[in-house]
Formats: structure tokens, sequence, C-alpha cells
């Protein structure tokens, strides 16, 4: 049977194609099956006959110039510094969605998965201190410390129903917590020495951007163009272009423009023109449908809004680009024990639960908060093996911090770490979780 909105327009034959891929982009779970097989794809490629081509091809230098003016970097950084400034534009769109209208907005129950959040970047961090802070590679702590959003939405979704509401906002939440963590690690111990007058342009962008909200403008097209120039600030400043993005995105409003009751009396004047003769009168017949375009836009908050036009964007195209970009690293089985690649996999599959489970102890045994209905330790201890799959973000961090053979032990730490994780708290939810009663036929 066909809903609502497909009798309200005509069909067309591509609709049977792009009907079933709309509904595919707009799975949370497909988007983490997407960035694995991305994932393999560029690990396979890096360790096949075509590694050579493969790694030169994200090194070609792409740029523009005007003048003498010259901007020019290799494609991987594009990737990193311009694609990633999206993803992260969306994680600051998140954080700001939590914080006004989700599970952060209440302190007593942001409290449980701040606090594991917490001891979830510490101790592993730590951990990683613990076994390469006198090497080279100590500048590699910040790794381990961020969950990879997709992938555990991903392996949720396999659980299916087994996962108890209240667990899934849990991870959910510390994985958000998590990459707030994250960014400010970026920010603090990633950041090279800084161009102060670019870095105050960027800030004024960011000022000025503000003071158009205030004023009421509510064009994308202004917000974009300054947010673009914010970023190119940030990325000449030496402070990483990636915190611009996250900036932004908690600066976008939450709240909705139009209130639902005049939403409803703009609906009933343009009912009224399109059932009347004035529909016959071109140019005012124009104007209203502008108007009511208008109004259905601003009926939902800038944020929802494009949240929702972002997050297939994010998830189908920009993290499997990054993952192609990032995680074909040479491999051979003996550097599993390199010393880097331990550090990395202990501080995810050892420091990660071991800190998101102690600091969540800690919380509720001070009275700060309690553990969400339905959900027991043991549930709480396989999200928080989950929690140990740090893929986007262990990469991207990776690749801030170190380089060379360092850089590429940290990836086999990275992938070897995740997998590790992700196969624990699987296993450790199956084993906790009771079965979903299939109910009477």
């Amino acid at each position: 049977m066909r809903s609502q909105e497909e009798e309200a327009f005509p069909r067309e034959p591509i609709h049977r194609i792009t009907g079933p891929l709309e509904r595919f982009l707009h799975v949370e779970a497909a988007s983490g099956a997407v960035l694995l097989v991305c994932a393999a794809a560029a690990l396979a490629i890096a360790n096949s006959d075509w590694a050579e081509a493969y790694l030169a091809f994200w090194e070609m230098p792409l740029g523009l110039s005007l003048g003498e003016w010259e901007l020019e970097h290799s494609l991987r950084h594009w990737v990193n510094d311009g694609l990633m400034a999206i993803f992260f534009f969306v994680i600051g769109l998140e954080v700001k969605r939590e914080i006004a209208l989700g599970e952060l907005r209440s302190p007593r129950r942001a409290a449980l998965p701040l606090a594991g959040a917490l001891g979830g970047m510490l101790v592993p961090a730590g951990v990683y201190l613990l076994l390469q802070g006198s090497g080279p590679a100590r500048d590699g702590w910040g790794i381990p410390m961020a969950t990879d959003i997709a992938f555990v939405v991903g392996c949720m979704a396999i659980l299916g129903p087994r996962i108890p509401p209240g667990l899934r906002v849990f991870l959910l939440s510390l994985a958000i917590a998590d990459d707030i963590g994250a960014v400010l690690a970026i920010a603090i111990g990633y950041t090279d020495a800084i161009q102060w007058i670019a870095l105050g342009l960027g800030l004024a962008g960011i000022l000025i951007i503000a003071l158009l909200a205030r004023m009421g403008v509510r064009s994308l097209l202004v917000y974009t163009l300054f947010g673009t120039a914010v970023w190119f600030a940030f990325h000449e400043s030496g402070v990483h272009a990636t915190i611009a993005g996250v900036i932004l995105g908690l600066q976008t409003p939450a709240s909705t423009y139009l209130e639902r009751s005049r939403l409803g009396r703009l609906l009933d004047r343009a009912r009224g023109l399109v059932h009347g003769e004035a529909w016959e009168e071109g140019r005012r017949r124009v104007d209203q449908v502008r108007e009511l375009r208008r109004a259905t836009r601003e009926a939902v908050s800038p944020l929802e809004y494009i949240e929702s036009v972002l997050h297939p964007w994010v998830g189908f195209a920009i993290m499997p680009i990054f993952a192609l970009a990032n995680a074909g690293v040479p491999f051979r089985p003996t550097d599993l024990l390199d010393p880097v690649a331990v550090a990395v996999a202990a501080g995810l599959v050892v420091g990660k639960p071991l800190g998101v489970i102690a600091f969540a102890a800690l919380a509720v045994r001070l009275r700060l908060t309690t553990l969400p209905e339905g959900v027991s330790w043991g549930a709480v201890a396989g999200a928080a093996f989950l929690a140990g799959i740090g893929f986007t973000m262990a990469l991207f961090i990776a690749g801030l911090a170190l380089e060379g053979p360092e850089l590429d032990a940290a990836k086999v730490g990275v992938l070897s770490g995740s997998v590790v994780a992700a196969g624990l708290g699987a296993g450790v939810l199956v084993w906790r979780l009771p079965k979903p009663s299939t109910g009477a036929r």
C-alpha cells in the first residue's frame, strides 16, 4: 500500500531506484557496514600489488592559485582537514541536540554517560602512556580515547531488540561525550604553532555568525559562506580546521523559528488559495507558494534540518572516503606485536572498558546517578567493550600525532583493537542480555 507521501506526488520510473536507496541511506546501521567495507578494501589494496599506486594516489597534490597566492595540499590532507570538518560539524550538531533536547539536558541522567566517557578517555590514555610514555610515540596518547558511533550503532543493530532502550541511549550519549573529549584533545594536544592573525579572523567570523543569528538572518547560503571563511581561517591559523566545524555545529539553533500555531494559519491560507479563485492569479500564486515553502522549512529547527540533510552524506560518503584514505596500511602478522600497536590496542580493549565501568560505578556509588531502567551491570560491561571501537576518530588522531612507522603501527593497533573490542562487546551482550520474546502468533 502506498503511503500518504507517495500519493501526494506523482510516481515516476526513477522512484523505483531512489525509493529503496533513500530508505537504505537513512538506516544508521548501514553506514557502519559501508565504513567496514571501505576499511577492509583499503587494507586489502594496501597489501596488494596495487599498493604503491594506491598510496601515491592519496599523496597527489591538489589546490588552487590566484596570482602569487597558492593553496596546495595532498588529497589525503583535503580529506582529513576539509571533508572531515563536515564530519565534525555534524558532531557539533549532535552534541548541541543532546544538550538542548536529549539525554545530556538532565544533569542526573547525563551523569552516567558523562562519567563513563571521562573514565573511557582518561584510563585508555593512561594505559597508552604506561606502555609508550618514554618512547618516541608518546604523543599518541589521544588515539584510544574516542568511540566510533557508526560502528557502535551497527553492532547494536545486529543485536536488535536485545538492546534495551536505556542501554542504547547510554552508549550513544557516551560516544557523543567521547567525541567532545577527543575534540578537546585535538585542540589542546595536537595544535601546532598558532598564527594569531588568522585565528583572530576565524574568531571574528564566529562572532559575525552569532550576530547574524541574533539579527534574524535565516539564509543557509549566508551561513555557509561565513562558515567556509571560518574554516579557512582556522586552517591557516595552526589550530586544526576541524575545530571550526565543531564550533559552528554548536552555534546552530536547536529551536524552531516558526511557532506551530502560525504555521497552521499559513497552511490554512494556502489551502484557501489553492481551492479559491485567486489560484488563477499567477503573481499571487507564486508569492504564496514561496511563503509556504519558507514556512515548511522553518517548521523544524535549523539543527534538525541540517543534520537530516548532512547525515547520509557523512555516513555514506565522507566517512567511507576517510577510511579509504587512512585505513590502508601495509600489514604483516608480526606488526601486531609492535609496541605502538600493542599500546593502542591495549588502550581500546583494556583501558576503555575498565575506565567506563569504573567511573560509571563511582558515579552510581556517589548517588550522582542511577543505571537506566532494565539495564544491568553486565549489560554496561558489554557496552563498555563496544565503546572500545575507536576507528574513525582514532585514525584521525593517529594521523595528527604520529608519522612514519609509528603511524602505521598505530593504525594496526586501531584496526586490531577495534575488531577485538567489537567481538568482546557483542559476546558479552549476547551472554548477559535476555533473548527477546517472540510473542504470540
